[in-house]
């Protein structure tokens, strides 16, 4: 296995901050997850969530980082580099942003920062998986250069991986 640099926990953008997470990020962690519609998790679950994720951080030196708006200072989502269902040599990129801030931009100008930090790292390639349905998503990955790899099906449909070199 190649070491890989520890991505960078701390990014900014001319419009975004991406930090690490902190307790106090539960409650809008859980409102963002519960908009998918999936039901509502306990304050309690969120900040174990949030508590596994810097657990994760630590072991993995990437991170699933929330995104702020440098003016508004609001929590609006989050977006970063997991295992999830790819490996540690090549990441995937995650993202997820309130609806209320869909269509500006936030997401596309997130993951940027997030693939200039996993260049960064000295990875060579970077994953994503996507529901074969989530077309802002699609759209997303495109302007960044991601390709369509294979599509695999999973217990809630088909999933489309895609991947793009680094830098």
């Amino acid at each position: 296995m190649t070491a890989y640099e520890t991505m960078s926990f701390h990014l900014e953008t001319e419009r975004l901050i991406l930090r690490p997470w902190s307790d106090a990020d539960a409650a809008e962690l859980r409102a963002l997850r519960a908009e998918r519609g999936e039901g509502t998790d306990t304050l309690a679950y969120t900040r174990n969530l949030i508590a596994q994720l810097i657990t994760a951080t630590g072991t993995t030196g990437i991170a699933l980082l929330p995104i702020q708006r440098r003016d508004e200072g609001d929590f609006i989502g989050y977006c970063g580099l997991i295992i999830g269902r790819s490996t540690l040599e090549e990441p995937e990129i995650a993202y997820e942003l309130f609806r209320r801030v869909h269509g500006h931009g936030y997401a596309t100008e997130a993951a940027r920062a997030v693939l200039d930090a996993a260049a960064a790292t000295g990875r060579q390639r970077i994953g994503a998986t996507v529901d074969a349905a989530n077309t802002a998503s699609f759209r997303v990955l495109e302007k960044l250069g991601f390709a369509r790899d294979r599509v695999t099906v999973e217990d809630k449909g088909e999933v489309v991986w895609l991947t793009r070199p680094l830098p």
